[in-house]
């Protein structure tokens, strides 16, 4: 059995290694087959001390999406919420929150793992959609409809279908996985023309 971290320091630094360590083998052996003792060893510690910080491997992919995404999502969900700026310069601000994600590797990961894992492990959908896609929708519709109420914004389709807002995140994860390769995608150009696109649509009046 493994032993316990003594400081919070020591706690913290052996946390993110055995994170660390289980992204690396669910990336490259798949959720099913990724052994603990696999993670053990490339982290560092005992198999047993694992369990003394999550309790299964469902828990430790859970808790790579929680730091990787939910963590800066909670951080602009405060910023939004304290802010004084517009609704359109809010829609920037979670734009540039995806540019973030597109260009981290290890969120890009993530989000592979539960394209592909969601299926097999629906626990793992729920809790991704609890805990990302739920918030980021209500994000979104709180933008909107700040939007709306201060005549910036002449329609609510997003409001409506948050999905249209964050759409060219999950086609940047999907494409740098599999694409890349053989054609190169600039993410940071995509999510911000689609952003700038957004706005004219929300901004102006159908003819």
């Amino acid at each position: 059995m493994g032993k316990q971290a003594r400081t919070p320091q020591a706690r913290e630094d052996r946390v993110k290694a055995i994170l660390a360590a289980a992204l690396d083998q669910f990336s490259q052996a798949g959720f099913d087959a990724a052994r603990l003792d696999d993670i053990a060893a490339q982290a560092g510690v005992a198999k047993g001390t694992i369990y003394l910080y999550f309790e299964s491997k469902e828990r430790l992919l859970e808790a790579l999406v929680a730091s990787t995404i939910s963590a800066p999502l909670e951080a602009l969900e405060k910023r939004v919420a304290a802010s004084p700026a517009s609704a359109s310069d809010l829609l920037r601000d979670f734009g540039a929150f995806m540019t973030q994600a597109a260009a981290d590797p290890d969120r890009r990961r993530v989000m592979h793992l539960v394209f592909s894992e969601g299926a097999r492990f629906p626990a793992l959908a729920r809790f991704h959609h609890r805990e990302v896609i739920s918030r980021g929708s209500a994000l979104i519709r709180a933008i909107i409809a700040k939007g709306r109420a201060s005549g910036e914004f002449v329609h609510d389709e997003p409001e409506r279908f948050p999905q249209l807002a964050f759409a060219p995140a999950l086609v940047a994860a999907v494409w740098l996985h599999v694409f890349d390769p053989i054609e190169k995608l600039d993410a940071s150009g995509l999510i911000e023309a689609h952003i700038a696109m957004l706005l004219r649509a929300l901004t102006r009046e159908v003819l």
